[in-house]
């Protein structure tokens, strides 16, 4: 016999878990997105860099409290000529609920008058999976109203970016979730980010001792306050180490590190508490590698 009781305090529990961790996990991006892989925020840049470049990303979220969100990402991209394609998967589990996206991308980088001036623009196609997680429940085993939320089909989203490059300065502009952009989306948990924009400036080379990239981002994020981004990504002579500081509007912050091995390239990350978290939550953790193939 089912217990009633203890289902509907298992799904009241589920859902102020689930809004909590996932209204902050997914809309915090990864570290890896600002920098070294840019790809999983805006599609235009599948294919920005020489040979195929493939990025494994693992983040772990305020790792003190039980059922913590936990991301992990894997992404590829490759230029032809003008014509970069990419591949994108994508899954966070947070509490009971876990998600899987994955996304494929076209793009087409423009040449411009000038030197090293581009326009691109990319859009990624294919589909998200939420699942809940039966063995955590609070509730009485083969329970209907979680068996009919595994039950629900996965479903077509996309994303769409644009971006303008010179050999110093990046802007660009993504509207991630299309789903939701043109209808409203009654299967997603989570309403997620609305729109992306970000400007960055590449102060010195690879050649120089030092060299700075500062950058400012916007995002966007339904039935939350929109979030800007400031920081920049500091390079040693050659790229060999690479130091990141990024302030972020909530009152938290992202710090990392990396270090670069001929195709290979690591970097960790750390970012502090959200301003009201609950204290000793143990902030954010990530770790992300990067091998670039087939560069001359």
């Amino acid at each position: 016999m089912i217990n009633t009781k203890r289902i509907l305090a298992g799904f009241a529990t589920l859902g102020l878990l689930s809004c909590m961790n996932e209204a902050a996990g997914q809309i915090r991006p990864l570290g890896a997105q600002y920098y070294e892989n840019q790809y999983i925020s805006n599609p235009a840049f599948a294919g920005m860099d020489e040979g195929l470049n493939m990025n494994i990303s693992y983040r772990n979220q305020w790792r003190s409290i039980p059922g913590s969100p936990v991301t992990m990402a894997v992404s590829g991209d490759y230029r032809y000529n003008k014509v970069g394609v990419g591949l994108n998967l994508y899954n966070d589990k947070a509490g009971l609920i876990g998600r899987t996206r994955v996304m494929g991308t076209y793009a087409y980088h423009l040449p411009l008058n000038g030197d090293k001036k581009s326009l691109h623009f990319g859009v990624s196609l294919g589909v998200m999976k939420e699942r809940l997680d039966n063995n955590n429940i609070i509730a009485e085993p083969d329970d209907i109203l979680a068996e009919r939320f595994n039950q629900r089909k996965a479903y077509i989203d996309g994303d769409f970016g644009i971006a303008y490059t010179n050999d110093r300065l990046t802007m660009q502009a993504a509207l991630p979730n299309l789903k939701k952009f043109f209808e409203k989306d009654d299967q997603n948990t989570i309403d997620g980010s609305t729109y992306f924009a970000a400007v960055s400036y590449k102060i010195g080379t690879q050649l120089d001792v030092l060299s700075l990239e500062p950058k400012i981002s916007f995002r966007g994020a339904k039935d939350i306050d929109n979030i800007w981004d400031i920081g920049t990504n500091l390079k040693l002579e050659k790229n060999i180490i690479s130091f990141l500081a990024m302030y972020h509007s909530d009152k938290s912050s992202t710090f990392g590190v990396g270090v670069n091995y001929d195709r290979y390239f690591i970097q960790g990350f750390y970012t502090s508490q959200l301003a009201g978290e609950r204290q000793r939550t143990g902030g954010d953790f990530e770790i992300n590698l990067k091998i670039n193939l087939f560069k001359e």
